[in-house]
């Protein structure tokens, strides 16, 4: 072997790196480990201690030093299924750049609204950007009209004008909708900054609009979801007097009185609920509700409704109800005289009215009882300790339909206490633009109200006593501390260009991810001691040890390069890992049969393991290298978990091939220079295939019919029953959700079925007091907190199953209840559809090519390339027949496609051993029956083929046993293919090739495989 010395150099050096990367993980660990006895359960105490540790030094190496900080964003990196937290996609509504941009009076334009709503039509079924989209429907609805019209304005004079193409407009559009993306992205980085999460994780995505934000260790994610998604949209309004309003909400009463008497007339007599005519189209605004609208915004109310929307009523109550309406829902704002209570708020409404309000505000006939300058705005929460009420606002409008002030002049804010209350308040100030026409608004309106509104949400509504200078002011609202600090995060990372929607999020709570560690960590241990013990089982101590320690150095180096990479890992990562002491054996298990057959042949045991390494090297690289492409592919394909998996994968067949080639053979030949004896076999497996001699060829079309058995009674149920598609390619929510007791699915499915109004699906999710729920209820719903509204009906569905102390907000943010929470947006599963079909296509392709390269003719890539589709086939068939089999769920997601391609990776591994055997023998034995040498190939890699694929069948079966929940259904689909690979590269593959030489052929075709 040569360069013996620099290879022994690099090995110390990659030893000596992976230590220095893996302390930064046991001091930051050291660290939260003393906190925790600190604090003695204490959250606040610990964090305390670990706030005060950031700046101080923990780690000292070669005259550097690391503080506590410095070790915490250096170490391994957890995934959130491991420790807990929140995965989020946002995508930044460019629909309201685009409308932000446009002159006002084009806003309620037919041709402008009729182009944003065929282009958001366009948007579900499109990959395209909403730029694109925009024009596209503009051209389809005004052939030859100019866009250039909706976007002249004050502010793009010079840009565009009567003579500017669609093209330059469509150009200019882009530049300001990604300039616009560009500033929401650093607005929601500071936002998070000032959140404290530490090894986040923000990046803009390949499509335009999409930003991904992980935030490990997040323990409030209704708190986080509701920071990600608000605008920050702050503006200052006039409002009316209560006694004001109530004259023309008297008036609303009786004609609302009269259109659903006028209603209960023409459905003669049928007993129906009150529905609002639908309005006619009209122009939006950029808030995403309409310009004249009554409502200045409802989202997160409506649907509210739905918890409790069942009432008893006796006579007089319907009657009331009948006669009054609206009076019947919304309270008026009195106080104990009878008396209007002066200020803003008109009335107060149940929480689970507020729908119906909205209803009838919405009613065009209703509309136009009020003034033109009259809006009404909810409050921002709930009133009371148990907060089923909450007040209705009276705003009044600019003449142009605007509130009198907006957000843009704030420059600073900061929490503060009352120092009569001792409340929360956040401070604001301004500068000297906003400080003048602050104190111009304040002086005009001494004695009313001014509502401090934000996004679209009254926070509160002071009284004026005096004009206020300097741009001073300051929101009360009876905030907690956590939301005076939000609110204060939000103003000072400034407004949102457009509106943020979560398209798609994960939530997995930290006993989950405790739990994924420890069935991550069982799993591993019991595969890895399953490989230690048959490695030495099979070929004898002495070089059993030697494949063990390399295993061991393999696990060692795996673990420091994701550590110096800082890549994450993901439960999913540690079946790559597992997954990976697998295949690294295969590499061992081709050296060692090769040096049994040098041995055999009666070379002594120097030339022997020289030969037989020499030997091996063909099938080990070409087998490696077809699973090394699969793991490129998912890499660069996959994204989050999946990405964790092909990571480990990728970088556990490096550092596998260094530890079975290199490190073996050194210590092999520092063996034999020391006189030892060492022997590749036990007196059990000594004989074990040797004397094979299966009529494979022979054999062949016995194996073609069961193959053809399966497939079609798999392609049969594929047709009938279908797959179990997962949320990633249907859109919906998954929640894993855990009881204090056993419940029946068919139970808890038919009271969410009562809350959603549609049946949810319902499976026992590990345990029997845990179920996991699908749904795609509200899934094409935008509003920010419609998850919100869903959990909240969740919660009245599942209410006898609950104790009887437990709160919504515990429901919503404990994490006690819903562990995990998933939700994919019907435009990402299209997104996530088209991935697979892209990776699982290119690596077929990618495959096909490569054999075809090595083996210099189409039959060998014809051969492998049919025998995957047969694997694939087999597995998605299976996964078809057996639903609702299994004990378990066998669902299509992400990690199904993950696994499909290991499963191709793994069977292509066995083909290509067989085929780089058959190449040899042409080579070797020219004069041969192509029968005979097909025959003989495969007979003389059973051996091997046996020990790699009982070996990591075991690894896969401690993975499935041991691994958990989350990785059952995934496991289970590499369980499938490795017996399914094993059985193609077997008696599928080669026979394959046989078929497709021509027998006049044989010499010739096989003699290109030849190596020269």
């Amino acid at each position: 072997m040569q360069n013996k010395g620099a290879i022994r150099f690099f090995t110390i050096v990659l030893a000596l790196v992976s230590v220095y990367q893996l302390l930064f993980t046991v001091f930051a660990q050291k660290v939260e480990r003393d906190a925790r006895n600190h604090a003695k359960g204490d959250i606040r105490l610990e964090r305390s201690y670990l706030d005060s540790m950031k700046g101080e030094v923990v780690y000292n190496v070669l005259f550097k030093k690391y503080t506590y900080q410095e070790c915490k964003e250096r170490e391994i990196n957890l995934g959130l299924d491991l420790k807990g937290g929140m995965n989020v996609i946002l995508e930044i509504a460019v629909e309201d750049i685009i409308r932000s941009l446009a002159a006002p009076q084009f806003l309620s334009d037919p041709a402008f609204t009729g182009t944003m709503k065929l282009a958001h039509q366009k948007k579900t079924n499109s990959q395209s950007d909403f730029v694109d989209l925009f024009a596209e429907a503009f051209e389809e609805l005004n052939p030859g009209g100019q866009l250039a019209q909706f976007f002249m304005t004050p502010e793009t004079r010079g840009e565009i004008d009567f003579n500017t193409t669609n093209a330059e407009v469509v150009a200019y559009l882009k530049r300001e909708a990604e300039s616009a993306i560009d500033n929401s992205y650093n607005v929601l980085r500071n936002r998070i900054d000032r959140f404290g999460v530490v090894q986040l994780n923000i990046q803009k995505l390949e499509r335009q609009g999409r930003i991904l934000v992980e935030l490990p260790g997040v323990k409030e994610p209704e708190r986080v979801a509701k920071l990600l998604t608000g605008t920050a949209n702050l503006e200052f309004w006039t409002t009316y007097q209560a006694a004001e309003v109530w004259k023309y909400l008297d008036q609303a009463n009786q004609a609302l009185a009269d259109i659903q008497a006028a209603e209960a007339e023409v459905s003669a007599g049928e007993d129906q609920a009150t529905t609002a005519p639908e309005t006619a189209e009209e122009g939006e605004s950029i808030l995403g509700i309409q310009d004249d609208e009554l409502l200045l915004d409802t989202s997160g109310l409506d649907l509210l409704t739905d918890l409790d929307s069942t009432q008893a009523f006796n006579d007089e109550e319907a009657q009331f109800y009948n006669e009054n309406p609206l009076l019947a829902v919304l309270t008026p704002y009195l106080d104990n005289q009878r008396n209007f209570i002066p200020g803003s708020t008109v009335g107060v409404v149940r929480l689970k009215d507020t729908a119906k309000v909205n209803e009838y505000l919405r009613i065009p006939q209703i509309r136009q009882i009020f003034p033109s300058d009259l809006k009404f705005a909810w409050h921002f929460q709930p009133d009371g300790e148990e907060k089923l009420f909450i007040r209705l606002h009276a705003l009044k409008a600019t003449r142009n339909n605007q509130p009198a002030m907006d957000g843009k002049y704030v420059t600073d804010a900061r929490v503060g206490t009352d120092p009569y209350t001792g409340e929360f308040n956040v401070s604001m100030n301004m500068n000297s633009e906003g400080a003048k026409k602050w104190a111009n608004l304040t002086r005009e309106n001494v004695g009313e109200a001014l509502a401090i509104v934000l996004d679209g949400l009254v926070y509160s509504a002071p009284r004026v006593n005096e004009e206020i200078k300097g741009g001073s002011s300051s929101i009360s609202g009876n905030f907690s501390q956590a939301e005076a600090d939000d609110l204060a995060n939000i103003l000072k990372s400034g407004k949102m260009p457009a509106r943020a929607r979560i398209e798609s999020s994960e939530v997995i709570g930290p006993s989950l991810g405790a739990k994924s560690v420890k069935d991550g960590l069982h799993s591993f241990l019991i595969a890895f001691v399953v490989i230690l013990a048959y490695m030495i089982f099979y070929y004898s101590r002495g070089a059993g040890m030697v494949a063990d320690i390399a295993l061991l150095a393999n696990m060692f180096f795996l673990i420091g390069v994701l550590a110096s990479l800082q890549a994450v890992l993901t439960l999913p990562g540690i079946a790559g890992i597992v997954l990976t002491i697998g295949m690294s054996v295969d590499a061992n298990v081709l050296i060692y049969e090769r040096i049994r057959e040098e041995l055999n042949a009666g070379k002594n045991l120097k030339v022997a393991i020289r030969d037989g390494y020499k030997n091996a090297y063909s099938a080990i690289f070409d087998a490696q290298i077809t699973t090394f492409l699969t793991g490129l592919i998912l890499f660069f394909f996959g994204t989050g978990p999946i990405k964790g998996f092909a990571t480990t994968l990728v970088i556990g067949i490096l550092t596998s091939l260094f530890s079975a080639i290199i490190l073996t053979r050194l210590t092999y030949e520092r063996m034999l220079i020391k006189g030892r004896n060492i022997t590749f076999d036990t007196k059990i497996t000594r004989n074990a295939f040797k004397n094979a001699n299966i009529d494979f060829m022979g054999k062949r079309k016995v194996f073609y019919l069961i193959s053809g058995l399966i497939i079609l009674a798999g392609v049969v149920s594929l047709a009938t029953r279908g797959l179990n598609m997962g949320v990633d390619f249907t859109g919906g929510r998954n929640y894993v959700i855990a009881f204090k007791q056993e419940v029946e699915t068919t139970d808890v499915q038919s009271n969410l079925e009562n809350a959603f109004g549609e049946a949810p699906t319902v499976i026992t999710y590990g345990s029997k007091n845990t179920v996991r729920v699908t749904t795609k209820y509200l899934i094409d719903d935008e509003r920010p907190e419609v998850d919100s509204i869903i959990k909240a009906q969740m919660f009245e569905g599942l209410q006898p199953y609950l104790e009887s102390d437990v709160t919504l907000d515990d429901f919503l943010n404990g994490q006690e209840y819903i562990i995990s929470a998933h939700k994919v947006g019907p435009t990402i599963a299209d997104d996530i559809k088209r991935v697979a079909v892209i990776v699982i296509f290119a690596s077929l392709l990618i495959i096909f090519l490569y054999i075809l390269a090595r083996f210099r003719n189409w039959q060998f890539g014809f051969g492998a390339l049919a025998a995957l589709m047969h694997d694939v086939l087999i597995v998605v068939g299976l996964f078809s027949l057996l639903r609702g089999v299994m004990p378990f769920s066998l669902e299509l997601d992400q990690s199904f496609i993950a696994a499909i391609l290991t499963v191709v990776g793994y069977s292509i591994n066995d083909t290509v051993v067989v085929f780089d055997r058959i190449r040899e023998f042409v080579g070797l034995q020219k004069k041969r029956e192509r029968r005979e040498i097909f025959n003989t190939a495969l007979n003389s890699t059973l051996s091997r083929t046996f020990s790699t694929s009982l070996s990591t069948f075991f690894v896969l079966l401690a993975i499935f046993i041991f691994g958990g929940e989350v990785i059952r259904g995934f496991t289970f689909a590499l369980l499938i293919g490795v017996v399914v690979g094993t059985y193609s590269s077997l008696f599928i593959a080669t026979p394959l090739v046989y078929d497709t030489i021509k027998k006049g052929e044989t010499t010739r075709v096989l003699k290109g495989t030849v190596r020269k």
